[in-house]
């Protein structure tokens, strides 16, 4: 499955990127760099997944198949 992954600026302002699953609530990961962070929020995908599986929890399916980085465009 793929889902929707936005990517963008910590509003922090310490130079980090934040990307979270749009159909996931919560899933997100950040890292130094935008294609750091896309890896870091692939593996908290694949563990918020086996939670939701765990505890039968629904599942969302996936609105689309694009990772969005508002700043730069897709990746």
């Amino acid at each position: 499955m793929q889902y929707t992954v936005k990517i963008f600026p910590d509003p922090g302002g310490d130079g980090d990127f934040i990307a979270e699953i749009e159909e996931l609530k919560g899933c997100s990961a950040f890292g130094e760099t935008p294609e750091e962070a896309l890896r870091e929020v692939e593996t908290a995908m694949q563990l918020w997944l086996e939670a939701a599986k765990k505890y039968g929890k629904p599942i969302p399916r996936p609105k689309n198949k694009k990772t969005v980085n508002p700043k730069n465009g897709l990746i």
